[in-house]
């Protein structure tokens, strides 16, 4: 699993110090309230968000719901008396796929550059940048982890909460999936997480929530900046 902070860039030292705090203490309280052990992955700091790689049999529905939902949650609850210049919109993508752990811990493989990819894509960013200053969480599922977790009946994970989009960068061609808060996987409007977040307001339909997970001999959750040239197709 990746997440990356959006528009991280230009708020000065202090400012990204402030909210890379802000991303660690949401993702650690997510991760506890989806019932995951922070010790069961490798998290790696990527400046301006975190790698986390879980083991193999680690079951990949799990990485989505209800974490993602318990991180746009607290992400939500901060930007509500933060300031501009520490808000936070937060990229996800999630992958599956065999990478390679070495004895330090340190992390490699052919399923990195497919989660970079999709974390950076185009659909993604606009995701993020949606509705009135931007929606706390966005996050995109590579095909794989699509066909894996949603339609199977794991709670949350319904067909109709995704949008396809065909993610085309440089030699990487291939189907992801879109999430959107809002959608049944997501915080709704009057639940019982807005109430406490004290928001009642529905996310604006076209926000997305990105994640992208490697799994194999691991499972990759990372969250990463940039751009993508990739074209996003709405489902009829």
């Amino acid at each position: 699993m990746a997440c990356d902070i959006a528009s991280s860039a230009g708020r000065g030292e202090r400012r990204l110090q402030e909210i890379r705090g802000v991303l660690r203490s949401a993702l650690a309280d997510a991760l506890g309230a989806a019932d995951l052990d922070a010790q069961d992955f490798i998290r790696v700091d990527t400046g301006d968000g975190f790698l986390l790689v879980a083991q193999a049999e680690l079951p990949k529905a799990g990485l989505l719901f209800p974490l993602f939902p318990e991180l746009s949650a607290r992400i939500r609850a901060h930007n509500r008396h933060a300031g501009a210049d520490t808000r936070l919109r937060v990229r996800a993508a999630v992958h599956a796929g065999e990478i390679r752990i070495d004895p330090d811990g340190t992390v490699s493989g052919a399923p990195f550059e497919a989660l970079a990819r999709l974390l950076d894509s185009a659909p993604l960013r606009h995701a993020t940048a949606a509705g009135t200053g931007g929606t706390p969480l966005a996050a995109i599922l590579s095909q794989h982890v699509y066909e894996e977790t949603v339609g199977h009946g794991h709670e949350g994970l319904d067909a109709d909460s995704f949008t396809a989009a065909d993610v085309r960068v440089k030699e990487y061609a291939a189907r992801a999936w879109l999430w959107y808060p809002g959608s049944p996987i997501g915080p709704r409007a009057g639940s019982r997480r807005d109430r406490e977040s004290g928001s009642g307001e529905r996310p604006d339909p076209r926000t997305v929530e990105q994640l992208v997970r490697a799994t194999g001999h691991g499972t990759v959750f990372a969250v990463h900046r940039g751009d993508q040239h990739i074209r996003h197709n709405d489902r009829g």
